[in-house]
Order: C-alpha cells, then sequence, then structure tokens
C-alpha cells in the first residue's frame, strides 16, 4: 500500500543525491493516518540506509507534518489535526536529530511563514498556513546553503514555491 501512497524520486548528480518526496496525508481518518505511519517509517530506514551510500542528500517535498508550533498558523487548536500530531512531530523530531537538517530552519530559527494554506477562509491573503514543505539537507552539506525563500506569491496550487541555494562545489 505504502507504493501507491508516498512517492520518492531519486536522481543523482554526481556525489549529490536528490530525492523528490510526497508523504502520505492522514486528513481523512485513521486508516490513512495508519498508512502515514507505515510510510514514515518505512521512509526513514530507506533515507537513513541510502545516506550511507550517498552521504551528500537533499530530500526536498511535502512532508504533510508542522514540525513546531512556529511552523502552524494555529497551534493550539490543531494539536489534534493530522499533520501536527504529536506522533507526526515526534517523527520530525527524530529526522532532524539523526543527521537531517531543516534548511529553513538553520537559516531562520524562529521566523514564521508557511508553505500551505486552505482554500478555505481565505487563508492564504490572510497567512494563516502551516509550514509542512521542506528541504532538509543531510550533514555534509549543512554548511553549505546560502539561502532559502518561501514563494508565496506565486501561486499554482494551495501549496508555495520553495527555493534553496545551496554551493554545491566539492
Amino acid at each position: 500500500m505504502i507504493d501507491k501512497q508516498g512517492h520518492i524520486k531519486r536522481t543523482d548528480f554526481g556525489d549529490l543525491t536528490l530525492l523528490n518526496c510526497y508523504f502520505p496525508s492522514g486528513t481523512t481518518g485513521t486508516t490513512r493516518q495508519e498508512v502515514k505511519y507505515g510510510f514514515l517509517d518505512f521512509f526513514f530506514d530507506f533515507a537513513k540506509a541510502l545516506k550511507v551510500e550517498r552521504p551528500n542528500l537533499i530530500v526536498v517535498g511535502d512532508y504533510n507534518i508542522a514540525h513546531t508550533e512556529n511552523d502552524i498558523h494555529n497551534p493550539k487548536s490543531n494539536k489534534k489535526s493530522s499533520g501536527f500530531l504529536p506522533e507526526e512531530r515526534a517523527w520530525l523530531t527524530k529526522w532532524f536529530d539523526t543527521g537531517f537538517y531543516d534548511s529553513y530552519r538553520l537559516l531562520h530559527p524562529e521566523k514564521k511563514e508557511y508553505s500551505w494554506w486552505s482554500y478555505r477562509a481565505n487563508a492564504r491573503a490572510n497567512n494563516k498556513g502551516w509550514r509542512i514543505d521542506y528541504q532538509s539537507v543531510s550533514e555534509p552539506l549543512k554548511e553549505k546553503i546560502t539561502a532559502f525563500k518561501h514563494h508565496k506569491d506565486a501561486i499554482h496550487s494551495d501549496h508555495c514555491a520553495l527555493e534553496l541555494e545551496i554551493d554545491i562545489n566539492f
């Protein structure tokens, strides 16, 4: 079931590996939430093993998890919402504690910007969103990040484009 829910596209550029991913959403109930947890477990082990073989790793995409209270417009009312559940947030903490780094937070530790907005209640215009899209980098790339930007005004979906600048000269 995982192969029909989460998506991973791998591209190698010399010594650099890019994973472009979609992590399943759990918003439609218990069954979908269990699929999401299964994908998270699978992906963690997959990426950890890949990082041994390919240490210069960038993992981008829709993780469908807001990590901290700074990553969501209203953390109190969303504490029981899929995408901000304690178990999901704990998974991201584990992810970031095992050699992957949130490129945005490395440059902007306390800033509040979002990458996704509901289509309801004019959420994007009112900047009532969630930061659920990430560009994680492995340890060797951490110091090579030069810039990160959310392109909130580029409207092509309910997510905005993210821009990571990284010096990949090895």
